[in-house]
């Protein structure tokens, strides 16, 4: 496959993924949210809008990641897959990762202490930790990585 054609296959994927995310955003997560207050009898009724909200802060990072993983789809359609640019643009993707995994954590176990979480949702949200963190690790190795690759053609380049 030809690098436009992998660039094209990410950047739809790209859009895929925004898409979805903006659907579980504005349509899951409200629903569940819903069905959580049904379940509990007003129990938690009051949490509603601030737990959302923080859902909501907490995509905001992984739309941004989403901005950059597409300036690295647009730089491999350019032929310029192993560039420092990629590689500080992987880079930003890995710390927006770590970031938000530890505020999505503690931002969970605040909402459980103000009694607007439920225990459960809070052991659930080791799992998106370790995805976040899981993610920004990837990051971090593919930057580590582009960055050498970039250096090893700089020097190629300068051979004759």
């Amino acid at each position: 496959m030809k690098q436009k054609s992998l660039a094209l296959w990410l950047k739809l994927i790209i859009i895929g993924v925004a898409i979805l995310g903006l659907v579980v955003c504005t349509v899951v997560l409200p629903v569940i949210g819903k069905l959580f207050m049904q379940h509990y009898e007003g129990e938690f009724d009051y949490a509603f809008w601030p737990d959302l909200i923080f859902l909501w802060v907490c995509a905001l990072p992984c739309f941004i990641a989403l901005f950059f993983a597409w300036l690295i789809a647009d730089n491999i359609g350019r032929d310029r897959a192993f560039s420092a640019d990629n590689a500080k643009y992987f880079k930003i993707i890995s710390i927006l990762a770590a970031a938000d995994s530890a505020l999505f954590f503690i931002g969970n176990v605040v909402l459980m202490l103000l009694s607007m979480n439920h225990i459960g949702f809070v052991i659930l949200s080791l799992v998106f930790v370790f995805i976040g963190v899981a993610v920004s690790v990837a990051a971090a190795v593919l930057s580590h990585l582009v960055m050498k690759a970039a250096q090893m053609q700089s020097e190629n380049e300068l051979t004759i």
